[in-house]
């Protein structure tokens, strides 16, 4: 659909992708950690996902949140499927910390003037390391 952002464009940078599906790094100053999973198609609502392409969307979104544990040692990871704005089937997966601008509200409310944490890595090297676990997990 050309009036869809998520259809028009990739969402954010991307990291990884098959055939159903694709990761990107949503660039975002305050959460450099913050990825997101987008299905390819444009569907609303999970439940508009056969049992199969759904199993496969959450695995997807599980694997990522692991990676980013395994990798960013976040105090909590927020996974979230709004689609209000974006009526586009996609997840926000978002490590979060305590302090940082929002901490303990979501990352949408107001800031409470905490500080962004940054990466415990260049950015590309974050990315790499993302593909490289969801290719190991999903070889094309």
């Amino acid at each position: 659909m050309a009036d869809c952002e998520l259809c028009a464009t990739p969402g954010g940078v991307p990291i990884w992708s098959d055939d159903r599906l694709r990761v990107v790094q949503v660039e975002e100053a305050a959460y450099p950690g913050f990825l997101r999973v987008i299905w390819n198609d444009h569907v609303r609502e999970m439940t508009d996902l056969d049992a199969t392409a759904r199993r496969h969307l959450l695995e997807v979104v599980l694997a990522v949140e692991e990676v980013q544990r395994g990798l960013l040692a976040p105090d909590k990871v927020n996974l979230a499927s709004l689609g209000n704005l974006t009526p586009h089937l996609h997840w926000h997966v978002i490590p979060r910390y305590r302090g940082d601008p929002q901490f303990p509200d979501p990352v949408w409310a107001p800031s409470r003037g905490g500080r962004p944490r940054e990466l415990p890595m260049t950015t590309a090297d974050y990315r790499a390391a993302v593909a490289f676990a969801l290719a190991r997990r999903w070889p094309s």
